[in-house]
């Protein structure tokens, strides 16, 4: 699909598509063990393009994207079942590391 989506929509986007199913969304810890198995195919990828570890010729090739896709769909899954907006949740974030982390790091113009 083309365009920018915003969070809110890319969590209703998940919601509609799950609830074509009778199963719903998987339970908490299922969905934490699904996440946990998306972030070690990321850290395969990662390992396979920028580490020393290559892929053997019988391995399937997948993309850093692909599996940042699937991190991010589970993501989004777990948040929609446990009624959390992701958007604001970020926001949070975003208001921590602008305030109480905002003197952690070396700033550009400092670093000059």
């Amino acid at each position: 699909m083309a365009g920018h989506k915003t969070m809110n929509e890319l969590q209703q986007e998940v919601d509609q598509y799950i609830g074509q199913f009778k199963e719903g969304y998987f339970e908490p810890l299922e969905m934490l063990a699904r996440l946990t198995e998306e972030l070690g195919e990321l850290a395969r990828e990662v390992i396979h393009v920028h580490g020393p570890k290559k892929k053997k010729a019988t391995e399937e090739e997948k993309s850093i994207e692909d599996e940042m896709g699937d991190m991010l769909f589970v993501l989004i899954c777990m948040a929609n079942s446990m009624n959390i907006d992701l958007e604001k949740a970020h926001d949070r974030v975003m208001h921590k590391f602008n305030t109480r982390d905002k003197d952690r790091w070396t700033r550009k113009e400092e670093a000059e």
